[in-house]
């Protein structure tokens, strides 16, 4: 009985830290937070929170629930919630999120997308695609 509530416990507390002097190349699961100081070239995907700090660059594919941005960002980003991009935050690529803050000062050079208007965007394209057969 104490047992899982231990466990239930443990699962939530799971945080990865990425630290600045670390470079990694691939793809990481978790069920985690993830705090990313140093870099991350690969694909990233995750049920918890990720937050790329200052001197964080991730750039690749991020599937999370939600994030913040300090550092650097390259890529294709889905988050599940809230995006916050801080005022230090330079993202670029393609984005769909459900919420966006975004302090004065940061670079945002993306596609985005708000969730629920993707599946819209698809069809509209689809139906030009065909109109132009």
């Amino acid at each position: 009985m104490f047992s899982e509530k231990k466990d239930k416990q443990a699962q939530v507390l799971e945080r990865n830290i990425i630290g600045k002097n670390t470079a990694i190349v691939g793809d990481i699961n978790s069920e985690g937070d993830f705090r990313i100081d140093g870099k991350v070239d690969g694909t990233i995907n995750t049920t918890g929170r990720v937050v790329i700090g200052k001197s964080g660059s991730v750039s690749g594919k991020v599937s999370c629930n939600n994030a913040e941005i300090e550092g650097v960002f390259s890529g294709e980003l889905t988050v599940n919630s809230l995006l916050t991009l801080k005022s230090t935050a330079k993202i670029s690529g393609d984005i769909v999120i459900s919420k966006l803050s975004v302090e004065p000062g940061a670079e945002f050079n993306a596609t985005c997308a708000m969730k629920g208007t993707v599946k819209e965007l698809k069809n509209d394209q689809t139906k030009k695609e065909k109109s132009a057969s």
